[in-house]
């Protein structure tokens, strides 16, 4: 899938399913999205959310000074709903945002699915202040869990493939080394696995919403979804494997 095709993708999965990738993480045990902002809570200046989605990092930087941006309408409308602002309607590579004006930036599971990446990442670096920082939070590899793999290749094989598609995989594992060669200065990286209970054909449903398949048909997903049905039970969780990285500009 090019590049053209990969952003029509992109922008009809969050038009068509808004605050999913919220409603995923929500469901995981540990709070993702607290563990992503724990690191900015003693921030004071600006804090950029970049392609923030619905926004959830704004309810755990309550009080802070704080603004996401996103480009997709859907996204920013749950957001808007939610009392979550302020909040601008931009695309992350042509961040309208005055050079040196933001403390943090925030990424919370988007450099992965960000194109062009490098024009992304010179947008961060230039909002940035020179002592600011930038968060991400973006999917990592499961590691050595025979469980969890048996967990998920049930879910993929169902799907008929071998994993989410993302047009910038080094984004995942390899962050740090993708921002140390952009000019970043990569202070910590750290891996976590989060569990997301698949414990009722609704939670199932979510998960599977909330997955990137740009090459599989809908029907395929909806049958993945009914043999998949029987399966989800409670005690039944897959485990989410994330990454956070901290680096300076």
């Amino acid at each position: 899938m090019d590049e053209g095709d990969w952003r029509g993708y992109l922008s009809a999965f969050h038009e068509e399913r808004p605050g999913v990738t919220e409603r995923v993480l929500a469901r995981c045990a540990g709070d993702p999205y607290g563990w992503l902002t724990e690191p900015l809570e003693t921030t004071t200046g600006w804090i950029v959310d970049l392609a923030c989605g619905s926004a959830p990092t704004r309810d755990r930087l309550a009080g802070h000074r704080w603004v996401g941006v996103d480009g997709s309408a859907g996204e920013l409308a749950v957001a808007a709903a939610r009392g979550r602002g302020p909040l601008v309607r931009a695309d992350a590579e042509a961040l309208p945002l005055a050079a040196g004006s933001a403390e943090a930036v925030c990424a919370a599971m988007s450099l992965q699915l960000l194109t062009p990446l490098d024009e992304v990442l010179t947008r961060v670096r230039r909002v940035l202040r020179a002592d600011g920082i930038l968060a991400a939070l973006v999917p990592a590899r499961l590691g050595f869990d025979p469980r969890g793999l048996l967990t998920w290749v049930r879910v993929l094989r169902a799907l008929g493939v071998r994993g989410q598609s993302w047009p910038n995989p080094g984004a995942c594992d390899g962050i740090g080394g993708l921002l140390t060669a952009r000019g970043f200065r990569v202070l910590s990286s750290r891996r976590r696995v989060f569990g997301f209970p698949v414990d009722s054909a609704e939670a199932l449903g979510t998960l599977l919403d909330g997955l990137y398949l740009p090459e599989t048909s809908p029907e395929r997903i909806a049958a993945a979804r009914e043999s998949l049905r029987g399966w989800a039970r409670p005690g039944r969780r897959l485990p989410i494997p994330l990454r956070r990285v901290l680096a300076r500009p």
